[in-house]
């Protein structure tokens, strides 16, 4: 008697030519239908849901629930701002700030009152971050690091800029701040550590194999992870990328959503997190 017949399996892609780049015909054809969309952001207090999704990072933040998020770590976009087209016309300086505005808002409202947020950027504008997260947030602290790979370069052959800040701010003063894990460094280590100029972590992946992105730097996410979460918190990144948040939370423990609107970029990360 011949059991059911099999579904035959039909690829995606088959071509090479049409593989993204980073990605095989074998990657598209495994993660492509695993993509999920904005309106699957379907998540209420009791039922979180770890995920990465193929979103604009203001709206997916939009339809999480309140109160929910322990972390967030994000590396804002400058291209909503620098990338121009005809469907999408370059943002002017003061419509970049009211774009930056609206997704801080919405990360403030997710955060637990214990909960913090990390925002990584340049120099260029580190002090417009300043101003946004004054709004509403308590800045900690604003941490600077050994950036020798950081974008704001003068076009003039003039002072090299090696330096990339982070900001530090919590929905409230009672936050998550682990300082057994910071104390129990070594001596050398925990002043370095303690302070905010994080002189000895030195973004060097120019001809590594360095898994994590330009930007995010694995010692750079291990330290905020170590001290400002534990295993199981929920971590969010707004604006994925290739996913290196997602892929050290996954090595932490901690449980990971992540939003991008680039779908080669997600594809990347959906790969590099799954092979972590």
């Amino acid at each position: 008697m011949n059991g059911p017949k099999k579904e035959a399996f039909n690829p995606l892609f088959t071509n090479p030519l049409e593989a993204v780049s980073g990605m095989t015909v074998s990657d598209l054809n495994r993660y492509l239908p695993a993509v999920r969309q904005e309106n699957e952001i379907k998540m209420t207090r009791n039922q979180m849901e770890e995920g990465l999704f193929l979103a604009d990072g203001v709206k997916g933040l939009a339809r999480l629930p309140d109160n929910t998020i322990d972390l967030i770590v994000t590396n804002p976009p400058e291209s909503p701002w620098q990338d121009a087209s005809e469907k999408n016309p370059p943002l002017t300086l003061q419509e970049y700030y009211q774009w930056n505005e609206k997704w801080l808002e919405q990360s403030f409202r997710i955060l637990k009152p214990t909960g913090s947020i990390y925002l990584i950027c340049g120099w260029r504008y580190s002090g417009m971050y300043h101003a946004l997260l004054s709004n509403n947030f308590n800045i900690q602290s604003r941490i600077t690091w050994r950036n020798n790979q950081a974008k704001d370069q003068p076009r003039l052959v003039i002072w090299r800029n090696v330096l990339s800040d982070i900001w530090f701010a919590t929905k409230t003063n009672e936050f998550m701040f682990d300082q057994k894990k910071v104390s129990s460094f070594k001596e050398a280590e925990q002043k370095q550590q303690l302070n905010n100029f994080w002189a000895d972590i030195i973004d060097i992946q120019i001809g590594t194999k360095n898994q994590f992105e330009r930007g995010k730097p694995e010692e750079v996410l291990k330290r905020i992870f170590t001290v400002s979460s534990f295993k199981l918190n929920w971590v969010v990144d707004p604006f994925m990328g290739r996913g290196s948040v997602g892929i050290m939370a996954k090595k932490t423990g901690r449980r990971f959503i992540g939003f991008e609107t680039d779908q080669d970029q997600l594809l990347m990360a959906m790969k590099r997190i799954d092979q972590t």
